[in-house]
């Protein structure tokens, strides 16, 4: 196994679902930030703020600036924590939920054209390998 042309298959393979996913996005008008928000509460509906920086990888004060845009373009809303009042947390809007809809039917079908360039044994091997790699990672 040559590990440098792992490595650049890794960095190119990264390299064209970024493009990708940067294309899609900006038809939306929005930041690659915006739109992983979107899709982190389209999975997992409400958040706390908190919950969602570490999602995010980010702070939450930077993540305050983000939400407040996304807040102000009616995509998501946040609310007081129903059980803990210092706490906030967030939602999406009827709006932002046919973002995230939309955002992921585009995700479903580059999936599907993938895999229909590999075999069954071959997407089988591929969702194994990338459930090991996300436990890496």
């Amino acid at each position: 196994m040559d590990k440098n042309k792992l490595n650049h298959l890794i960095i190119e393979f990264f390299e064209k679902l970024s493009s990708w996913e940067h294309g899609i996005v900006r038809e939306n008008e929005l930041t690659l930030s915006q739109m992983h928000i979107i899709e982190i509460l389209g999975w997992h509906k409400t958040l706390r703020m908190k919950e969602l920086s570490e999602k995010m990888g980010v702070t939450t004060g930077s993540l305050t600036v983000v939400v407040d845009k996304l807040v102000k373009k009616e995509l998501i809303e946040r609310k007081q924590h129903e059980s803990d009042r210092r706490s906030l947390v967030v939602e999406l809007t009827p709006k932002g939920n046919t973002y995230f809809l939309e955002h992921n039917r585009l995700h479903s079908q580059l999936t599907e054209e993938i895999m229909l360039h590999l075999t069954e044994e071959e997407n089988r091997q591929l969702e194994a390998i990338l459930e090991k790699i996300n436990q890496v990672i």
